[in-house]
C-alpha cells in the first residue's frame, strides 16, 4: 500500500520532467515550442472570452431571477405524477443548474450535503448526478466558441439529452443502491 501511495505522489513531478527531458533528447526545441503553445492558448482565451461573459451574464440572471426556483416548483408536480420520491423535488434545481454551470452547480450541491448530509439519500444522488453530468451550455460556448463553431444546433440536443440520461440514471441507480 506505501508503495502505491509513493507512486501516486511521485507520478505528475516525474511526469512534467520527462517530458521535457524525452522532447530535449529527441532534439525537439523545449522552449520555444512551450511559448508557442502559450501564445497559442493565450489567443485562443482572448476568443473566448465574449462567448464566456455572454454565458455567465445570462447564468447569473436566470440564477438572480428567481426563475431557477419558478421552474423547479413546476417540476414538482411532474416528480409527483411519476410517483417519484418526495424529497427528490430538492435536487431539481442542482438538475436544472447542471448543464448552465459547474460552480454554480457545485454550489447548489453543496447547499444539498450540508442540509442533508454526505452519507444522506439526496448527498449521495447530489454527488453521483454532479459526477454522472456535464456542463453542456459551458461546454458549448467556450469549447465551440474558441473554434468558431456557430451552428450546434444538434449538440445542444444530444448535450441535454445526455445531461437529462444522467439523471435519470443517478436517480435509478442511487434509488436501488442506497434507497
Amino acid at each position: 500500500m506505501k508503495v502505491i501511495a509513493e507512486i501516486s505522489r511521485w507520478a505528475i513531478p516525474a511526469f512534467l520532467l520527462l517530458v521535457p527531458v524525452i522532447a530535449y533528447l529527441r532534439k525537439v526545441k523545449v522552449y520555444e515550442v512551450f511559448v508557442t503553445g502559450a501564445e497559442d492558448g493565450f489567443w485562443t482565451a482572448v476568443k473566448i472570452i465574449p462567448y464566456l461573459v455572454g454565458m455567465l451574464v445570462a447564468i447569473k440572471i436566470f440564477v438572480d431571477s428567481g426563475a431557477i426556483e419558478i421552474l423547479a416548483a413546476g417540476l414538482k408536480p411532474l416528480f409527483n405524477l411519476l410517483g417519484l420520491r418526495h424529497d427528490l423535488v430538492q435536487i431539481i434545481p442542482l438538475a436544472i443548474m447542471r448543464p448552465l454551470s459547474g460552480s454554480g452547480a457545485l454550489g447548489v450541491a453543496t447547499q444539498v450535503i450540508t442540509e442533508h448530509g454526505p452519507d444522506s439519500f439526496l448527498g449521495k444522488l447530489a454527488s453521483t448526478m454532479q459526477g454522472s453530468t456535464d456542463t453542456t451550455f459551458f461546454v458549448l460556448t467556450v469549447y465551440f466558441g474558441s473554434v468558431g463553431v456557430k451552428k450546434y444546433r444538434y449538440a445542444l440536443k444530444l448535450g441535454l439529452l445526455a445531461d437529462l440520461t444522467g439523471l435519470i440514471a443517478s436517480i435509478y441507480i442511487v434509488s436501488k443502491i442506497f434507497g
